[in-house]
């Protein structure tokens, strides 16, 4: 199968209300579409996670900071490029998205991805993308494909044939907030 032909077969199942397996800017992630409210409550299901821990979610182009939080989208950026290491950034003033995947005063997590596979597939699904690690809550996250328990495995409706040999991104990523003031507070180092 090629990248083409494994990406738009996971836009389908985005599209009606799937979960998705897939690589990321970082670990092996469990996926759906970020303003689908019963599909993040099926992600929750899934990681048994407690709907009280809010989900990152994963864009690919800056703009789309801007649409679905109050921040410019340049502050988002110059917030994104200050490491080389991919960071998830705590926004305030979410909007547009399931409010499933908002913190209780209304920020979001959401990291903006160059990579390859999740970048593109952020671009054709044309929608933000849940991005939780493939691991039951608790559990260490699945660096690598092989890693992943046949329970997540059979879990979800798609899983992506990409990047499965590829054990180059095995780290989660750094977690910063930045509050309505704009300053920043470490979360993750």
């Amino acid at each position: 199968m090629t990248l083409v032909q494994d990406i738009n077969e996971a836009v389908a199942v985005l599209k009606r209300g799937g979960v998705i397996l897939y690589p990321t800017d970082t670990v092996w992630g469990i996926g759906c579409d970020a303003t689908d409210s019963r599909a993040v409550r099926r992600v929750f299901e899934i990681k048994r996670r407690a709907d009280s821990k809010a989900l990152i979610t994963l864009v690919a182009d800056i703009a789309d900071i801007g649409r679905f939080t109050s921040v410019d989208p340049q502050t988002a950026l110059r917030l994104t490029e200050e490491t080389g290491r991919p960071t998830t950034v705590v926004y305030p003033g979410a909007r547009g998205l399931a409010p499933e995947l908002l913190a209780e005063d209304g920020s979001v997590g959401i990291r903006l991805t160059r990579e390859e596979v999740s970048a593109n597939l952020c671009r054709e699904f044309g929608r933000p993308l849940v991005s939780t690690s493939a691991n039951i809550s608790g559990e260490p996250p699945a660096a690598v494909f092989s890693e992943i328990s046949p329970e997540i495995l059979d879990a979800v409706d798609y899983v992506m044939e990409a990047r499965r040999d590829d054990c180059s991104r095995s780290l989660p990523s750094r977690i910063v907030k930045v509050n309505p003031e704009g300053e920043i507070t470490v979360i993750r180092p």
